[in-house]
């Protein structure tokens, strides 16, 4: 895997956008493997597809590329709302690579993959309409936050420069695919309740802790008047995928 990029390739182009698009999918399609299955390789779509941008040729998994100059930080620009929320919630959403990059330096800083089944509609935020004078008047497009992202969900590829191990990529994304499931609102609450078990700085944890995080979790399920329950339920689940286990008297410790 090769850092840096293939200039070569922008001497005719003039637009920003255009030679940021090309750098990376191209940058893609010549280094990137598939950290779901492990292939050496994976395909560009026919450009303006609609969901994804690169594909397995092996196990047919879906990718989309989303890349900036300097840090990635913790929001990703990304297209119409509501687009996104019916890819979302129709389970049509690909896996997500998200690149930062160094303009001057014209190399891959850093890569994560978020699987596709990290994403619910409470880490979409909705931005502001545009203007009235603006080309496309009233429309609203959208963020990835991806701060609201479980840590297991949030798999490096490339961290600071340094390339991670393809093996060790894909054991991680085969154990978050432990957490996979179709159910929206179920997805909603195991991300919510990974996410507050992540909030403890400590490895090992009581019930009593969990419960401390009863009224964020109320906050964000409003429809849900018996929270403390479905806290037991889902560190059950956390418990029976192997991301937790149970040493019993309300105490549990982190595994993944």
């Amino acid at each position: 895997m090769d850092l840096n990029f293939d200039v070569s390739i922008i001497d005719k182009y003039h637009s920003n956008s255009q030679i940021a698009r090309l750098l990376t999918e191209t940058w893609v399609k010549q280094n990137m493997y598939c950290p779901r299955c492990g292939n050496l390789h994976i395909d560009q779509f026919e450009n303006n597809r609609p969901v994804a941008d690169f594909f397995c040729p092996v196990c047919s998994s879906e990718y989309e590329l989303k890349s900036k100059s300097g840090l990635l930080g913790q929001k990703i620009n990304d297209g119409a709302y509501e687009t996104m929320i019916e890819r979302i919630t129709g389970n049509r959403n690909p896996d997500f690579f998200f690149m930062s990059y160094s303009k001057t330096e014209y190399a891959v800083k850093n890569l994560i993959l978020i699987p596709k089944h990290f994403f619910v509609p409470a880490i979409i935020e909705k931005r502001k309409p545009l203007a009235q004078d603006a080309r496309r008047a009233g429309w609203i497009g959208c963020n990835i936050v991806i701060e609201k992202i479980p840590e297991q969900g949030k798999i490096p590829i490339i961290s600071n420069g340094k390339i991670i191990e393809s093996k060790h990529v894909v054991e991680k994304v085969n154990i978050s695919n432990r957490l996979e499931t179709k159910d929206i609102n179920a997805r909603g609450w195991i991300m919510d309740v990974l996410n507050c078990v992540n909030k403890i700085p400590v490895h090992v944890f009581s019930l009593e802790d969990m419960y401390s995080f009863e009224p964020e979790l109320q906050n964000k399920h409003p429809e849900n008047h018996h929270v403390k329950p479905k806290i037991r339920q889902q560190l059950q689940l956390l418990r029976d995928r192997g991301f937790i286990g149970f040493l019993g008297n309300g105490m549990y410790r982190k595994l993944v």
